[in-house]
Parts: structure tokens; C-alpha cells; sequence
């Protein structure tokens, strides 16, 4: 609900915001961009109407804040007044409206759960609920916390811990056999150990602190066949634990992943490579004390600090090259994460961080997404739409596909851009197209000058009527799309159009 107000970024033409329902922005008027909001709000003006008093807000009070000249609304037990917040919406103040004069919590997350409204709102705050309207995180009725989890089949997790005179081994027991290393993130900070193991759509977490100390260095393994998943930790001392640590927030808690928190880490600014004339290959360094590995299809968010706010954006990570095998050996797999950012000169937040320097650092959270890897079971034919940065979520299943489906055909990638400069990795992809005789690239450029000899103009009929041949009648296909918005709308009532259904269809919403 309460979306990031910047007009600058992401442009209409991006495809690097997360789905949001369709959910459409709305034009700003002149003097309502992000900065302007910052500035607002460090200009001393009393954005409460309350001069400076917060207050115990009853639901009666806050039902009675229900206009746009007058609107309160509630997120997690806070009421802010977003009245002065209204015009730098760029949801538009009916997106707001939905949530006036009531708790709007449940509609914040569904949109973007993800923005630091704390930051953005600070100066709207009124006060608190005088009683809560939502249950805060990790504290969940019991029955949400087992019985959801038993009825889609799932038992609760549960751990033990062991030691030997130099190292502390934590096993996580999650009873289910599709877990592996993508499916655990860990964190070690100053001592404070946080475990959080994805199982399905649940979320089981781990957070103690330790009660003696461990080195940065950490290994973690997972025994497939039995769900089992092992973390070592190395004593700084070599004496005997009497006990593991003392429990912190959320402890051994196992509830839906949509209702855990984000977690964000520092990761350090390696390196940065031009790519194109507006876009960049950032890449970031994880913690020594972080496992993280992000899954195919999923996306992380980065958080800056700028001009005293904090701001959040979401971005799916890709590999370092489309082609390892043409390059020096990489940076191990599993501590460097990459990102390929188009840079907005008249945005906040892809300046920001251009302007980071090599060793400055940026919080990364963990990761969130809602493809599965198992679409890709005896698959036959790949068809992957995509226009201008939305080619990052093609990169890993280029990456993944090609060489670890054994059943797959053809794979074949329709590359919307408005110029020839706009491609991104046009050699490589050329170069794989070469290598591996079941892919093909086609580029689509809708802006070409004359000396362009291939395909123009924007997605239509004509371009997949063509593009999307199976290779039988029955073989299994699988479409992935992802894009600006009116892109993946129009390319997905043409799929529907040419008979594909909504299972052979994922998109990864711009």
C-alpha cells in the first residue's frame, strides 16, 4: 500500500519492482517525488496535527479518520496520519483510501510488505493502538503455528545441538525431503546465531545467543533424504558448553514465510562493470558469518540510506556470465551474489548506488519469490519472454536449464529492447546460441535505426504465433515472462489467446 513515492524510479518502463497485483502508479504532480517527501518531513512542519504529543489511539478514534483530508491508518499496532502523505502516493490516494480510518496491515503486506514505512512515516506517527489489531509476527495462536502446517502435510521442525571439544554442531530436523541449501539461510552477528529454514510456504526459525563465542567461519550441510540439516560452528575456545544460548525473539517458531520479518545483512561493493550505456553488473560480497544462497526465480531487496531515509527495492539476482566456461574460474558460488541494475540519473535510488565506492557496503535481505524449480520436471520446451532488465530472472534458468534438464529440447528467448545498445549480453547470448544448438535468441527492438535487419516493434500475435512452436503436440512447455507491466499483461492474454494455459505460464512481474 504505502509504495516508495518516487517518480524517477522505477520508470514506467522498469521491470525491477516485484508483483503487486497488477496494481497500477499514478502520475505525480510537479514537487511530489521522493525527495520532496524527504524534505517535508525534515522541515520541522507538524505532520501529525497533534504538535508533537503522540497518543493512545482507540479503534473508535481511528475509525473516525476515514477521509482524505483527514486519514489515520494502522499498520502493526502504529497509527500514522498519511494526510500530508496523500499526494506523494504514487499509488494514487485511492490505494491509500482502502486502508483509512482502519488497521491496513493485512493490504501494507500484500503489496509490498517490504518498504520502511517506519523511515518513510516516522514524521506522521500519532501513537499507538490502545488495543492491537493485528498479532504481531512470531507470535502467532498456537493453532496458526501447528495446525495450518498439519493440515497441508506438514510436521513441525525441531532441533538438537551436540559439541566436541572444538566445534558446536546445531541440527535442524525439518522432516520433509525436499530440503537443500537454497532451502537454509544463516546468520552469525556478534555472537547472535539465526537460522531460518524455508519448507514449503513455511518459515522455521532458530535465533539464540550463543553463550560462548565461535569463529566467523561456519559450515553448513543438508542430508537430502532424510530433511536433515547440519550447521558447524567452531569454539574460539576449546572448553565445554554447559548450554547452548539464550532464546531470542521468535525462537523455534515455525509459521506461513509470508508472515516472517525481513532480514537483511551487510554485504561489502566488490566490483561494478558497465554492461550497456545505462546498465551495470554490481557485485557484493555476503558476510564471512552468512550462508545465502538465492534460489532461481527469487528476488532479494537492497536497502540504501539517502539523505537520512532509509529506501528499499527489489532486485533478482543473476549470475556473473551466461558463459563460466569462457571465463577465469568465478568467485565461490556461494559468498558473491550479482545484480544487473539500469541506472536512473534522475532517480534516488540507482545514483545512490552508483555512487557507491568499491568496499562501501548494502543491506541485502533474504530472499522471497514464489517460482519452483520443479516446474522444470520433464520439460521439453522453454519459452522465455523478455523485455529490457526483466531479462534477469532469465539468466539463472538459462543457467539452470540447459544444463541440468535432461528431457529439454529447445529453449528459445524473445528479447523485447528499444535499441540495439539496450542489449544486454547480447554477445554472450549469441555465443550460448552457438554453443548449445537447443537455444536461439531473437531480438525485438521497438526504437531500431535503419541498418536493423531483424524483428521490430512490441510484443504481438504476429511475433508468437511464430515463436512458440512446440516441438509436439504434447510436449511439455513451460513460458516465462517478465517485464513492465503492460508488457507481461498484454503477452499473457496473447498466450491465453494462442491457447497456452495458466499452468505452462509464469510470470515474474515488473
Amino acid at each position: 500500500m504505502l509504495n516508495i513515492p518516487s517518480q524517477a524510479f522505477p520508470a514506467p518502463s522498469s521491470q525491477q519492482r516485484v508483483s503487486s497485483g497488477g496494481r497500477s502508479k499514478v502520475p505525480l504532480k510537479q514537487g511530489r517525488s521522493l525527495m520532496d517527501w524527504i524534505r517535508l518531513t525534515k522541515s520541522g512542519k507538524d505532520l501529525t496535527g497533534l504538535k508533537g504529543r503522540l497518543i493512545e489511539v482507540t479503534e473508535e478514534e481511528l475509525k473516525k479518520h476515514n477521509k482524505k483530508e483527514d486519514c489515520w491508518i494502522c499498520i502493526r499496532g502504529f497509527v500514522y496520519n498519511v494526510t500530508p502523505y496523500m499526494e506523494y502516493h504514487p499509488g494514487g490516494e485511492d490505494e491509500l483510501m482502502r486502508a483509512a480510518g482502519s488497521d491496513g496491515t493485512d493490504l501494507f503486506d500484500q503489496v509490498h510488505r517490504w518498504v520502511n514505512y517506519e523511515s518513510m512515516l516516522k514524521e506522521c506517527l500519532v501513537g499507538r493502538m490502545a488495543v492491537k489489531l493485528t498479532i504481531p509476527k512470531g507470535m502467532l495462536p498456537k493453532s496458526q503455528v501447528t495446525d495450518t502446517p498439519a493440515k497441508e502435510g506438514l510436521s513441525s521442525p525441531s532441533y538438537d545441538w551436540f559439541q566436541t571439544d572444538s566445534l558446536v554442531t546445531i541440527v535442524i530436523y525439518t522432516k520433509q525431503k525436499d530440503i537443500n541449501l537454497d532451502s537454509v539461510i544463516v546468520d552469525l552477528q556478534d555472537n547472535s546465531f539465526r537460522a531460518e529454514a524455508t519448507i514449503k510456504d513455511y518459515s522455521y526459525l532458530i535465533h539464540i545467543g550463543l553463550s560462548h563465542e565461535v569463529q566467523e567461519d561456519f559450515s553448513v550441510r543438508v542430508i537430502e533424504n532424510v530433511g536433515k540439516i547440519e550447521i558447524v560452528l567452531k569454539k574460539k575456545e576449546d572448553i565445554s558448553w554447559k548450554f547452548l544460548g539464550h532464546l531470542l525473539e521468535n525462537h523455534n517458531s515455525f509459521i506461513p514465510k509470508k508472515d516472517r520479518g525481513l532480514y537483511y545483512r551487510k554485504c561489502q561493493l566488490i566490483s561494478k562493470e558497465e554492461v550497456t550505456h545505462d546498465t551495470k553488473l554490481f557485485c557484493l560480497m555476503m558476510p564471512p558469518s552468512t550462508h545465502l544462497q538465492v534460489p532461481i526465480g527469487q528476488h532479494v531487496y537492497l536497502k540504501l540510506t539517502i539523505s537520512g531515509t532509509e529506501i528499499v527495492k527489489p532486485y533478482t539476482p543473476v549470475s556473473d556470465s551466461l558463459l563460466s566456461e569462457f571465463k577465469e574460474p568465478v568467485l565461490p558460488n556461494n559468498k558473491y551474489i550479482y545484480f544487473l541494475i539500469k541506472i536512473y540519473p534522475a532517480g534516488l535510488f540507482t545514483p545512490g548506488l552508483d555512487h557507491l565506492q568499491i568496499g562501501d557496503f548494502v543491506s541485502v535481505s533474504s530472499p522471497e519469490g514464489n517460482f519452483e524449480i520443479s516446474k522444470f520436471q520433464e520439460l521439453e520446451d522453454l519459452f522465455l519472454l523478455a523485455a529490457g532488465t526483466g531479462f534477469t530472472p532469465m539468466v539463472k534458468i538459462l543457467n539452470y536449464a540447459l544444463p541440468n534438464i535432461p528431457s529439454l529440447r529447445k529453449v528459445k528467448l524473445m528479447f523485447f529492447n528499444k535499441t540495439e545498445e539496450d542489449i544486454i549480453w547480447r554477445s554472450q547470448l549469441e555465443k550460448l546460441a552457438f554453443k548449445d544448438k537447443r537455444f536461439d535468441v531473437e531480438f525485438v527492438l521497438s526504437a531500431p535505426t535503419s541498418e536493423w535487419n531483424g524483428k521490430q516493434g512490441h510484443i504481438s500475435p504476429a511475433h508468437l504465433s511464430e515463436f512458440l512452436r512446440r516441438n509436439s503436440e504434447k510436449s511439455k512447455v513451460l513460458i516465462c515472462i517478465c517485464g513492465p507491466v503492460p508488457f507481461i499483461e498484454q503477452g499473457i492474454r496473447l498466450l491465453h489467446d494462442l491457447n497456452f494455459s495458466k499452468e505452462e505460464i509464469h510470470s515474474f512481474t515488473a
